[in-house]
């Protein structure tokens, strides 16, 4: 059995974008994308590696890549987080990225 794990997410930045530097040298961009779910506000955490995308807190954007969970220890006590590794962030005003982003993702599923 073939299986996959890719997400396409459209929602809108509420808040400003989070820079990260790890201790590898690597820079991470942590993004909170809040959507609707039946009427209800959804914030999903998304991650993105080294990002240089000029995204604000409100920008309407689409997100595709995959679910991840990963687990930590904090204080003491394991923890878990359910993220987004986004594959690609663009602004829903860019229609050519946002089209070329879906046709990738879908494309993945299609391997």
């Amino acid at each position: 059995m073939h299986s996959n794990n890719i997400v396409v997410l459209r929602g809108r930045l509420s808040s400003e974008p989070k820079l990260r530097q790890l201790p590898s040298g690597a820079t991470l961009t942590n993004l909170e994308v809040t959507t609707e779910i039946d009427g209800a506000a959804v914030s999903v955490p998304v991650v993105l590696e080294s990002s240089n995308a000029r995204l604000a807190d409100g920008d309407a954007v689409v997100v595709t890549g995959h679910v991840r969970r990963r687990f930590f220890r904090a204080g003491g006590v394991t923890q878990s987080r359910t993220e987004v590794i986004a594959a690609s962030v663009v602004k829903v005003s860019s229609r050519r990225s946002t089209a070329r982003a879906i046709e990738k993702a879908v494309a993945a599923l299609l391997e």
